[in-house]
């Protein structure tokens, strides 16, 4: 019976040579290989005290964007707890007050955000379903913890601070097509 794939591999029973037999020249080819990789350099980092360089477009630590006055940018749409494979992100939405206008962006805010990072792939799917550019993957790495409940990430551990001088740059996340689109201030979103 031929099989769906036509990927059949003929099997031959062919009889081992001597050598083959005492399984000798394979040991010895085992070794040599071992014997190569013993000399070769290492390349190990001795991490506290020497950082590893990253390409720009590496996925770390996750950061809640704000906008030019200060206000966050995410309004608790929920796409990007949608579009997470991992299931890692939780939004609860929010009315925002009048006496809160200063600090969201819109009449809805996520007063609950977290993110699992023992969940998170690191996929960036979040990232690029969020209509206002809320959320980014910055090259920061997650800290080390030794207790669970430390690796979900509440949203003030997210939030990037108000002051300009202390902002994350994601400018080299972006493509050029995405800022030329962000300085157009026609838009309602740019806004």
């Amino acid at each position: 019976m031929l099989s769906l794939s036509n990927k059949s591999k003929i099997i031959s029973n062919k009889k081992m040579t001597f050598w083959e037999w005492i399984y000798i020249p394979a040991i010895i080819g085992g070794m040599l290989i071992t014997l190569k990789h013993f000399f070769e350099k290492k390349i190990t980092i001795n991490y506290p005290d020497e950082q590893r360089s990253f390409s720009d477009i590496f996925r770390g630590r996750h950061v809640l964007k704000r906008d030019n006055k200060g206000r966050e940018r995410c309004t608790a749409c929920g796409l990007c707890a949608l579009c997470c494979p991992a299931e890692a992100i939780t939004i609860t939405a929010t009315e925002r007050t009048n006496n809160e206008r200063n600090m969201y962006r819109e009449e809805k805010y996520a007063s609950v955000y977290e993110i699992n990072m023992l969940r998170c792939i690191f996929c960036g799917y979040c990232e690029d379903s969020c209509p206002k550019e809320a959320i980014f993957l910055t090259t920061r790495l997650v800290n080390c913890e030794n207790n669970r409940e430390n690796f979900i990430y509440s949203k003030e551990k997210l939030l990037e601070p108000i002051e300009i001088n202390e902002r994350i740059d994601i400018s080299k996340r972006q493509t050029p097509e995405v800022i030329k689109f962000k300085n157009n201030l026609t838009y309602l979103h740019n806004k």
